[in-house]
């Protein structure tokens, strides 16, 4: 790259935000690939790359996951930086038209087989069903409205905008973390609020603590505070704990460039290049920063009510007693090739790794010495043990048996758009797969000796995502960075098991919450 098309301003703005020039080549270098999508060898099913725990299995992982909590081993960790403007687009969608359409008039659409407007109008049948109605009532009220009285007249147009923007409760413009959820007996509890009492039923340690680690975007974290501050008392009087919550920040550092259509830099009005959030690939060097020990992940988005919640604790329980007993056998397994260079070390090494690891695929040879490296290599490393739930269309991503940059058969969490889906033959792997991802995982990032790895060294950089957007009309390619579960732990040693559908319960849209899951028990409908 020519540091000639950089101009003294753009090099000062680069070092503001605290990236290197040579990272920045390199990620311009990524836009100029040709290909950068990974090569799928198989999906992982049951029996071939995914556990299925039976009643012993189930034992003997609750007995280690009391052990690990008892000595305070575990904390969560929740992405929560991002916005809920997805949420409702479709609401958004309504209120961007000129002029906004009343009741009746989204009915025809609807029943003309516009999907949007089918789902704005599902959203409006149901107002009633949603944890912040009340909230919302008020706002309209402040206003001197009656939502209701506006509603019954067909009128939208004022209540989107009290729902949706700073004229009232701003909900699209929040973070997921601070939306209503679900509605109890004693008011509506966020999902932040719901990550606290869930956190409680599985990373409560012996001494009452509960430790939990939330990202966070800069212009929301003090409303985090906050919002931590109004429920804090009360959760950790309704659990008998006491909350550990820590807060990061995503860091500008891991912003990256945007490029034109012929991969140049792109620059916006002021002639300033344009650098983006890279996606949640950018919060591992915030897991890496929190050098915890053994480390629930879950998106903000997954949660139950408590009714529902015994499932959830049960498993979380048992997926930490796995990476345990895992954790445990590897490290043996370390230490014994360390204080003894024998046949017998390297062979019992060689298939542990062979049936946990590779599925199969575990050919080494060369001198003992030279084994006994590579297995050590291969075993000393961060561990993931991974909750796959079954296939049922949810997008997102799935577990494959992938060939990594070290030329071994793996297993790994793949996403659709890093998959060539013009080639026949890998689509046809991708629609083979039996599981969907549903960020269920728990992480051992400290060695056999105990000290934390550096995480930035087991990812792979270069499976970055490529998508196409926009900027004040022209359009623009962004680069995502190895996601979080993706490319970012793609050099972990990883192990999936099985877990039931009824752990997976997204909040993706804000008609998810009409879903029977995320509704009280008694409600029936209007």
């Amino acid at each position: 790259m020519d540091e000639r098309i950089f101009t003294d301003a753009d090099l000062k703005q680069m070092q503001e935000l605290g990236i290197s020039l040579w990272e920045v080549e390199r990620q311009l270098a990524l836009f100029e690939r040709r290909k950068i999508t990974l090569e799928l060898h198989r999906p992982c099913t049951v029996g071939d790359g995914i556990f299925r725990v039976d009643a012993h299995m189930v034992e003997m992982c609750e007995d280690a996951y009391k052990k690990g909590l008892q000595r305070g081993r575990f904390i969560k960790f929740v992405p929560a930086s991002g916005a809920a403007t997805r949420m409702f687009q479709d609401l958004y969608a309504v209120l961007g038209r000129n002029p906004v359409p009343d009741l009746p008039s989204l009915e025809e659409q609807a029943g003309s087989g516009d999907a949007s407007a089918q789902r704005v109008r599902t959203f409006f049948a149901h107002v009633r069903r949603f944890p912040f109605v009340d909230a919302w009532r008020d706002a309209m009220a402040q206003l001197g409205a009656d939502l209701d009285a506006d509603l019954q007249a067909g009128r939208i147009d004022r209540a989107l905008r009290v729902l949706l923007t700073p004229q009232g409760l701003d909900l699209g413009r929040l973070p997921k973390a601070l939306i209503p959820f679900h509605r109890y007996d004693d008011g509506p509890r966020t999902a932040l609020e719901e990550h606290l009492a869930e956190a409680a039923g599985y990373v409560r340690m012996p001494n009452g603590l509960c430790p939990l680690h939330f990202t966070v975007s800069p212009e929301h974290e003090e409303r985090f505070l906050q919002h931590i501050a109004e429920v804090r008392p009360r959760h950790e009087a309704l659990w008998d704990c006491s909350f550990q919550i820590t807060l990061s920040q995503q860091s500008s550092a891991t912003d990256t460039i945007a490029v034109d259509e012929n991969n140049r830099p792109f620059r916006d009005a002021s002639g300033r290049l344009l650098f983006r959030p890279a996606g949640h690939g950018a919060l591992l060097q915030n897991l890496n920063r929190l050098q915890g020990d053994l480390i629930f992940i879950k998106n903000i988005d997954n949660v139950v009510p408590d009714a529902l919640k015994d499932e959830t604790w049960r498993w979380k329980r048992i997926l930490g007693g796995f990476l345990i007993i895992i954790q445990e056998r590897i490290h043996r397994h370390i230490k014994a090739l360390r204080h003894k260079l024998s046949s017998e070390t390297v062979d019992q090494a060689r298939r542990f790794i062979q049936t946990t690891f590779w599925g199969g695929t575990c050919a080494i040879g060369g001198a003992l010495v030279a084994q006994r490296d590579l297995l050590l290599h291969v075993l000393d490393r961060p561990i993931r043990v991974c909750g796959m739930v079954r296939n049922v269309g949810e997008p997102g991503g799935g577990p494959f048996w992938v060939w990594d940059r070290e030329g071994r058969l793996t297993c790994q969490i793949v996403e659709k758009a890093q998959v060539d889906m013009s080639d026949p033959k890998q689509r046809a792997v991708w629609e083979r797969a039996t599981h969907f991802n549903p960020v269920d995982l728990v992480c051992a990032v400290r060695d056999a000796d105990g000290n934390p790895y550096d995480l930035m060294r087991y990812r792979d950089p270069d499976a970055v995502i490529i998508t196409t957007k926009s900027q004040n009309g022209r359009p623009l390619k962004a680069l995502e960075l190895p996601g979080l579960w993706n490319g970012s732990m793609a050099m972990w040693n990883t192990i999936f098991v099985e877990v039931p559908s009824k752990t997976f319960n997204p909040v993706k849209t804000v008609l998810d919450l009409l879903r029977p899951e995320h509704q009280p028990k008694e409600a029936t409908g209007e």
